[in-house]
């Protein structure tokens, strides 16, 4: 991937199409099979490609070597494990990469709406998979929605701290806070007291990032 980017042009599209293929195994079996497949390899794509993405928009060789290095990090170290931390901890990464990247990349209301969807479902999606949800499904759809609905408000207004969208430290911040909550309370660590300064600090940090953003002239 990192030598496909510095040589540009068609090449960054072919660096895609190997992340792609290298979830070739996805389709190794019965068609009926591949949804699920797709399901379970969805948030390693999306940060292979948001990674990827973060290449492209570099301005320095060593910055590339960088998120070159962090994706082997990623295949290597964390990825292969599946235990409930670190599955978790897989889809606060995959939810932040890949709304970041979205909103580094592609612009119009439809798309970041279609593509806040796919990751914000993918995520959560991805960090029930650990646990014995029943609604997981509903969970994964209500956050998917939530998501969505808050990309098309806030599209109106894009505001950037430096590469990160608004809508990205928002939603970052209340899945983090949420996902906490409930693998504390899966694992019967969460106290009345911590559940109340985890909520806390949810709600005070996107007040703040409310009350003290620049609103004026930012529609788009």
């Amino acid at each position: 991937m990192y030598i496909l980017v510095r040589l540009g042009g068609d090449f960054i599209a072919l660096a895609a199409v190997l992340v792609l293929m290298s979830k070739w195994r996805m389709f190794a079996v019965k068609p009926r099979h591949w949804p699920a497949n797709i399901r379970a390899n969805a948030v390693d794509i999306i940060v292979g490609l948001s990674l990827l993405i973060f290449m492209t928009h570099s301005t320095s060789q060593l910055l590339q070597l960088v998120w070159a290095f962090t994706y082997g990090v990623w295949l290597v170290a964390l990825k292969p494990r599946s235990d409930m931390l670190s599955v978790s901890i897989q889809a606060v990464v995959a939810l932040f990469v890949g709304l970041t990247a979205i909103f580094l990349n592609w612009g119009g209301a439809l798309a970041l709406v279609i593509l806040a969807w796919l990751v914000c479902y993918s995520a959560a999606r991805q960090f029930f998979t650990s646990f014995d949800e029943p609604l997981s499904r509903y969970l994964s759809d209500s956050w998917a929605y939530f998501g969505a609905a808050l990309t098309w408000v806030l599209s109106h207004w894009l505001l950037f701290y430096g590469s990160i969208a608004q809508v990205t430290l928002i939603l970052t911040v209340i899945g983090f806070s949420l996902a906490s909550i409930y693998y504390l309370d899966h694992e019967d660590r969460l106290s009345v007291l911590l559940r109340r300064q985890l909520v806390f600090v949810m709600v005070a940090v996107i007040v703040i990032v409310l009350a003290f953003s620049n609103w004026g002239d930012k529609a788009v």
